[in-house]
């Protein structure tokens, strides 16, 4: 059965506005350089250009569908999965606020304030405001609760003091998800989760430092805090509850939310290449053109061997998502989300990783050599491929939570 004969009367209707809007709405190919992915953005023109394209999808209702009208969302029930569908279909841009989507809007609906939901919901499903996550620290990248971050109450607000590092989109950030220490004495329970300005608090209680990647890309930034005043309204759940307020970040980011969050879509190019790192069709397509030897990589048996492999894997990842909507199929109600991520960054970084014995020689040119095969964009993919099995937890922590949460198996020592 396809998706959508499983669609109700409404979804169907909602499915075909979504399919006629895409169809006369698609904003086509950038006049910009755009990255492979929302998080190595560090051009401003990119990021606008990204940003009208989310707006524009956001008025038509394909963002935030499932979220109340009084938020600013669509006020409709399982649309957005709907909507995600058929801008993977279309093949539009990612949207840029992959952060404020997939990790600080659940967080704020079920955590925030009604009034802090309206405040900020709209701006971030719009894309308007970007948002980031101020998680990991120097000492607290894996350990999560080992956050030093610490804020500190006086009267109707908080003063934070701390440091934050490896924060994605900060350098464009209006907002950050922040996670931090409230009490030293207890390691979980002295935790809590605010909403805090950035943009508007540069250089008067945050700074904003830039870190480059072995790519040269900037997308990694580190966030000091001085005496930043939060007022009290954007604190998230109580004092001390903030480990179980990250949880919640975490299951959303990870997949496993009861929020579907709106697509990253389809178009992950380098503008001006029209080249995609994302399939094993793709990479294919690089094998038929890549001569090693005088013939195509392609006619090489040990080559065509890996991508029947990459094939099968790809199959099998789209097949066990479909798994999702029977549930007579889906034992565990993390299991498939959980398991999604962890199969899925290992399967890309794989298929990059074969584009080095496709190009051979050439792989060590990378994307500012006009020579480069491909434009270079299957050795940035594998570059940045690491940045994604680290992110939402390592996968080595994310194959002990299957291990321990699903599964039923013992903590390791």
């Amino acid at each position: 059965m396809s998706e959508a004969q499983k669609d109700t009367q409404d979804q169907a209707e909602f499915r075909s506005q979504c399919q006629e809007w895409l169809e006369k709405n698609h904003p086509g190919r950038p006049d910009v350089k755009i990255p492979q992915g929302a998080l190595e953005l560090s051009d401003p023109k990119a990021l606008g250009w990204l940003q009208k394209w989310q707006k524009s999808a956001y008025d038509a209702g394909l963002i935030g569908c499932d979220y109340p009208v009084e938020v600013g969302g669509g006020g409709k029930t399982d649309c957005q999965a709907i909507a995600n569908q058929e801008m993977q279909r279309a093949k539009t841009p990612y949207l840029p606020n992959i952060i404020g989507m997939g990790m600080a809007a659940p967080t704020i609906f079920f955590h925030a304030r009604d009034d802090v939901k309206a405040e900020l919901l709209p701006g971030l499903l719009s894309g308007e405001e970007i948002w980031c996550q101020g998680f990991s620290e120097p000492g607290a990248g894996s350990d999560l609760a080992n956050q030093q971050t610490f804020a500190e109450r006086d009267g109707d607000n908080w003063v934070i003091n701390g440091h934050k590092v490896w924060t994605s989109l900060a350098h464009f950030a209006s907002w950050m998800i922040l996670l931090c220490r409230t009490d030293k004495a207890d390691k979980y329970n002295g935790l809590s989760y605010f909403v805090v300005p950035i943009k508007s608090a540069l250089g008067n209680g945050v700074t904003v430092r830039p870190l480059i990647k072995m790519t040269g890309e900037t997308g990694f930034n580190e966030v000091l805090f001085e005496n930043l005043v939060v007022p009290d309204r954007y604190r998230l759940d109580e004092v001390g509850a903030g480990w179980k307020v990250a949880m919640t970040t975490l299951s959303h980011e990870r997949g496993a939310g009861p929020l579907v969050t709106p697509s990253s879509g389809g178009m992950t190019v380098e503008q001006g290449e029209g080249v995609s790192t994302g399939s094993v069709a793709s990479l294919i397509e690089l094998a038929k053109r890549q001569q090693r030897d005088g013939k195509p990589a392609a006619d090489d048996a040990v080559i065509r061997d890996e991508l029947m492999k990459l094939a099968i894997r790809q199959e099998a990842m789209r097949q066990n998502s479909r798994r999702a909507a029977v549930p007579a199929l889906v034992d565990h109600p993390a299991r498939i989300p959980l398991q999604g991520k962890l199969v899925a960054t290992e399967f890309n970084q794989d298929l990059s990783e074969l584009s080095y014995q496709i190009e051979g020689a050439a792989s060590s040119l990378g994307v500012t050599d006009p020579q480069a095969a491909a434009g270079g964009q299957w050795q940035l993919a594998y570059m940045n491929s690491f940045g994604v099995t680290i992110a939402a937890g390592a996968n080595e922590v994310q194959r002990n939570i299957l291990g321990e949460r699903v599964l039923g198996m013992p903590k390791s020592k």
